[in-house]
């Protein structure tokens, strides 16, 4: 007998809630803002906001379901199953954050702060949930393929993003290694830079966005959330007699690959700003980027 659908409800801890755990009190956190000129209630407002989606959304499952709650903090200690449907109730970046840890599975994404959110990947509000969770493993149901990136290094660590992959130091070190293209004869650079950043469509709304604007283009056109194109760039390229910096910026299509050997003692890779849950890269280690073979499948 086949398992009941399972709603995944995917929150992060609020600002408030860091706010009254780091000081103690309510009080202690509302004397520590106003020191600095803010007001506690703003922040309280927008937690209220946030547990009223969270009780909705639960409201919203249907009876015959399992549900579980999940805290962006655990996703890395997570199982998700196949009969999951993910519900991300918050901002987009926590689409961005679950992304990496599903294999197919449905998300609905729920704003809980409308206005504040960009709405591109939480696009739905609390109300919603019950008419998308009902039509959530439905036959013919409207969803959007977002394409994805990955990184796989040569001892078999994969890694998986769907806004963008970086690739260099842990601090603020120089990153030194070799970078080269698929099919481009074998030619690689070696450089020292401030890292690589290998970017989708979905991710050209934010930090691959900024790199691109600021080289007003480079003559590259971002990519679409579905369509099997990246765009990377070198961050900071520094020329030296050893380094060079001809190789800065370009598109990876579907099969292309970038491809990266460390020439430092220690370089990580993290995907969508999760540096805890990173990649550990070693002196002469390869490690090749592209597009990602799985797609996030969110309800439109």
């Amino acid at each position: 007998m086949s398992l009941a659908p399972r709603a995944v409800l995917v929150h992060r801890t609020t600002e408030y809630e860091e706010l009254t755990a780091r000081h103690g009190t309510h009080g202690q956190a509302a004397f520590f803002l106003s020191s600095r000129g803010r007001d506690i209630e703003e922040v309280a407002e927008r937690h209220r906001r946030t547990r009223r989606a969270l009780a909705e959304v639960t409201a919203a499952i249907p009876l015959t379901w399992r549900q579980t709650r999940l805290e962006r903090a655990d996703l890395d200690r997570f199982l998700f199953a196949p009969e999951d449907v993910v519900v991300v109730v918050g901002q987009d970046g926590l689409v961005a954050n679950v992304a990496k840890y599903l294999s197919g599975q449905p998300v609905v994404g729920i704003d809980t702060d409308p206005g504040r959110n960009p709405g591109v990947l939480v696009r739905h509000r609390p109300a919603d949930a019950a008419a998308l969770l009902a039509s959530a493993l439905a036959a013919g149901t409207g969803v959007d393929e977002l394409t994805m990136v990955e990184a796989v290094a040569d001892d078999t660590q994969r890694l998986l993003a769907l806004n963008e992959i970086y690739l260099g130091a842990a601090g603020h070190q120089t990153a030194r290694y070799r970078l080269g293209l698929d099919g481009d004869g074998g030619a690689v650079e070696a450089q020292a830079s401030s890292g690589v950043l290998v970017g989708t469509g979905t991710g050209a709304t934010g930090w691959i966005r900024s790199v691109w604007g600021e080289r007003g283009g480079g003559g590259l056109r971002l990519p679409g959330p579905a369509e099997n194109r990246l765009l990377w760039f070198v961050r900071e390229a520094w020329p030296s007699p050893a380094t060079g910096t001809s190789l800065v910026a370009g598109e990876l299509t579907a099969g292309a690959r970038l491809t990266v050997t460390v020439e430092s003692e220690r370089l990580i890779a993290f995907g969508d700003g999760i540096e805890t849950d990173a990649l550990e890269l070693t002196w002469g280690q390869t490690v090749r980027v592209g597009v990602c073979g799985e797609r996030l499948r969110l309800l439109g």
